[in-house]
């Protein structure tokens, strides 16, 4: 019953108009940027790595490390196995149009940002789309600003940054330690939780503990520690796989745009609806993970770049327009593809969430291959930490906001936060995913508004910079 109320909330919240409205307000950034995702992407990429000058607490690339750590998780290995399932490959498809529209709006949004932070006189940074309203819009859509943080503060504490990753992480420990739940430490409400889960979740809870009391600083040092590394070994599984099946590749491609556009590929859960139903399960359930993944449009990314040490609010718009090409156009590609080469036997074995990406590249990689099972949790299991991190970050962000900077509600904040990490594991994977979507939707809402109304200033900010600054 439970499930039922939350599925057709979710229904209501990523009906056509929120997706049109993400889907317009990336094709109006794109407009008002001059196809910048396009035509600026090289420059942007070597921009990452060059020292800024400037206001603010964090480099370029701790910044933007911080953005991946918070975008870089469970949406990419779990969340695209979900979509699959739901949505058929065609959903793949649809990630990779809203990660392309959406590459400019976190350009756009994460400039604005910069623009209308507060630097403090201690050299504290607050910013994000809710002084992007409340600034660049004026005082009288202060309530949408307060509406936007309200629903970030929602959204890591039972969204993206809690339930959905230590949920993620404990199905991925499990499926490696204990695939067969052999080992049960109790039952809760019907459900048996294995040791490895009970374990695996007690020892995030107390990582998570450790790096959250240290606050910003803490946060971006292990980001940028663990993300380039886990990436760059993700990626090498994603290419093994489609090194092995090149010339199978062409025919995933296939399916997946024939199933974008309402043919029926094998996928059991929409095996036999109509076309226009497969079409839209494939775009709903696309679009909504694809957003979850790369959170663009969704107003996160701008509350780390407004930390960054910088008096170029476009260049920096630039840098972290790069995280939506490396976590949905590189990371959530290899994850998809994997998927669909392994083929319907895999898709319609039963298995869901990290499982079923598991089966899939160890299907490719060497059957039962314990080490790819293993790298694969590696990957998950950092994956999802660094996100829990990150997205501790932005929902301080927005409490802060909302209280005037009352650093004492923050820390009771914190130990919430870490309650919910801690409460994470017990929870139905369905349950966990839809409760994200919904308030994922509820929080792009506003900041769409908003950067839609201040589309004039966007295109104006940056044709000045680039005829400033022709060359990097």
């Amino acid at each position: 019953m439970f499930e039922q109320i939350l599925n057709t909330i979710d229904d209501i919240v990523w009906g056509i108009p929120t997706i049109a409205l993400i889907l317009v307000t990336g094709i109006v950034m794109t407009i008002a940027t001059r196809g910048i995702q396009f035509t600026k992407l090289g420059r942007a990429f070597k921009s990452i790595f060059k020292e800024n000058e400037g206001k603010g607490e964090l480099s370029g690339f701790s910044a933007l490390c911080t953005a991946l750590s918070a975008t870089i998780g469970t949406g990419n290995i779990v969340g695209v196995a979900t979509a699959i399932l739901a949505g058929g490959p065609g959903a793949l498809f649809w990630m990779w149009v809203a990660a392309l529209l959406g590459t400019a709006t976190k350009y756009a949004e994460c400039m604005l940002s910069i623009k209308y932070r507060e630097v403090k006189e201690d050299g504290h940074v607050l910013g994000g789309p809710f002084y992007v309203i409340e600034k660049g819009m004026g005082k009288n859509w202060k309530w949408l600003a307060i509406l936007f943080a309200i629903f970030g503060t929602l959204v890591g504490l039972f969204g993206i940054g809690t339930f959905t990753q230590v949920n993620g992480i404990c199905g991925a420990v499990q499926n490696a330690f204990d695939a067969n739940k052999e080992h049960i430490a109790f039952t809760l409400f019907g459900n048996d939780y294995t040791w490895a889960t009970v374990i695996g979740g007690a020892i995030i809870t107390i990582a998570t503990a450790l790096v959250v009391i240290g606050g910003l600083k803490r946060i971006s040092k292990v980001a940028e520690k663990v993300v380039p590394v886990m990436a760059i070994i993700y990626v090498f599984l994603g290419v093994s796989v489609i090194i092995m099946n090149a010339t199978r590749v062409p025919a995933a491609f296939a399916l997946i745009f024939k199933g974008a556009f309402g043919v029926d590929t094998g996928v059991k859960a929409i095996a036999g609806a109509a076309a226009g139903t497969i079409i839209r399960m494939a775009m709903q359930k696309g679009i909504a993970r694809g957003i979850f993944s790369n959170e663009a449009g969704l107003g996160s990314a701008p509350i780390a770049a407004a930390a960054v040490q910088t008096d170029e609010p476009v260049e920096q718009g630039m840098v972290n327009m790069t995280g939506t090409v490396i976590d949905t156009l590189i990371i959530c590609t290899m994850t998809g593809l994997s998927i669909v080469l392994a083929g319907g036997d895999v898709w319609n074995s039963g298995a869901t969430g990290a499982a079923l990406t598991s089966q899939a590249f160890s299907a490719i990689l060497g059957g039962d291959n314990i080490s790819v099972q293993f790298l694969l949790m590696l990957c998950l299991v950092f994956f999802a930490f660094t996100t829990i991190l990150g997205w501790d970050y932005y929902s301080e962000k927005c409490l802060e906001y909302l209280t005037g900077g009352n650093m004492a509600v923050v820390k009771v904040y914190r130990w919430l936060y870490i309650i919910a990490v801690a409460i994470g594991p017990y929870m139905t994977i369905s349950a966990v995913w839809t409760i994200a979507d919904i308030t994922n939707g509820l929080m792009a809402i506003p900041n769409c508004i908003s950067l839609l109304v201040l589309s004039g200033l966007v295109a104006k900010e940056t044709k000045a910079y680039f005829d400033k600054y022709p060359k990097l």
